[in-house]
């Protein structure tokens, strides 16, 4: 586990005394980078010489800060102690106040094998929990959370952490938050994303800003329409109305969006931006991990292959307003993660594909 379980560091900060200018110079967005959600993505292609030399620059050259300069004990480094980490991608904006997870997935990693998994689950998941709300969705705990922070003196996230670890029956280490303007960045840095929109999307609400309006076709995404493309749900103050989606429908289209994102970043154009895409996350990611234990990931990882990394979404049965998760694929992703920490990767995915008539 981590060896400061209840404390997030302030973004940006390592310590000392230094002048503005130092501080710039020292920020790193490979850290930030490796915090996000978009973690996964990055590992799935440091095959790349150039990725693989710009981490490792910048971890022999001490420019990596995650502002917890804590050391990591041997025996936990991510060199030789399989890790898992809670990744949670908010919907908090610029314009808007809310913290709503639309993104919660859990990745275990070995460093034997060099291998990951990945689970992630519905937003509008009833977790089902003992000791938790079942009356309320998985994507309004994180939000809760932070609202009782001063009363509890416990860090949202590591609310997270322990009940998300309770849920899948194993020990998270290390949590990371990413916001949706971090994704709009990202996306933005690497020129933008290449999806098929399948059918017309269209919703306009005044009170959060949102204005969706896509039309089918393939086409090239900016970081606004890409996050409008994985977040639509409904049609709303539309006229004609367009087709709903579900939170299946949301994660075939997140998965289609990262693998854009991958071919972008292995592409020259993607490598040459490489660190416009690192710095672009570099105020909206929050993390727990230690500075020298993220040079530790990069070192073991490093050249990580894409078909190493397992997807296992866990899908449910939608009964309004929330997704009942089939058990037999929460007991597969259960074990899938036990596996990964065992030593055990196996290829082979275990999800269940959604089905195609589930209502939104």
């Amino acid at each position: 586990m981590s060896t400061s379980p209840t404390n997030l560091p302030p973004r940006g900060k390592s310590g000392g005394q230094r002048s503005k200018k130092k501080q710039t110079k020292k920020k790193s967005g490979v850290k930030l980078f490796l915090k996000s959600i978009l973690i996964l993505v990055l590992l799935a292609v440091l095959g790349a010489a150039v990725y693989a030399g710009m981490l490792y620059f910048k971890a022999e050259n001490s420019i990596l800060d995650t502002g917890n300069n804590k050391k990591v004990p041997p025996e936990k480094s991510a060199k030789v102690k399989p890790l898992t980490i809670l990744l949670l991608g908010t919907d908090h904006r610029p314009e808007t106040g809310t913290h709503l997870t639309d993104v919660v997935m859990v990745v275990s990693m070995h460093p034997e094998t060099n291998s990951a998994t990945l689970v992630s689950l519905p937003r509008d998941a009833s977790l089902q929990l003992e000791g938790y709300k079942s009356n309320q969705k998985l994507n309004a705990f994180y939000p809760a959370f932070k609202g009782q922070e001063k009363k509890s003196g416990i860090l949202a996230e590591e609310q997270m952490k322990k009940m998300i670890g309770k849920y899948l029956d194993v020990d998270i280490d290390y949590v990371t938050v990413l916001d949706f303007q971090g994704f709009r960045d990202v996306v933005d840095a690497l020129g933008g994303v290449s999806v098929n929109v399948q059918y017309n999307m269209c919703h306009r609400d005044s009170v959060d800003g949102t204005n969706i309006n896509l039309k089918a076709g393939p086409q090239e995404l900016d970081g606004k329409q890409a996050l409008d493309y994985v977040r639509y749900r409904k049609s709303m103050n539309c006229k004609p109305k367009t087709k709903e989606s579900n939170d299946f429908d949301r994660n075939a289209r997140q998965s289609e969006v990262l693998h854009s994102l991958i071919d972008r970043m292995k592409s020259f154009g993607g490598a040459a931006k490489a660190f416009d895409v690192l710095d672009a996350v570099d105020e909206n990611m929050k993390t727990d991990l230690e500075s020298d234990q993220l040079k530790n990931l990069i070192k073991a990882y490093y050249d990580i292959k894409k078909d190493d990394v397992k997807f296992m979404p866990v899908t449910g049965e939608w009964r309004s307003p929330y997704v009942y998760i089939n058990d037999s694929e929460l007991q597969k992703a259960k074990q899938a993660l036990k596996d990964e920490l065992a030593g055990r990767h196996t290829a082979e995915s275990a999800g269940t594909k959604a089905d195609s008539s589930s209502k939104p």
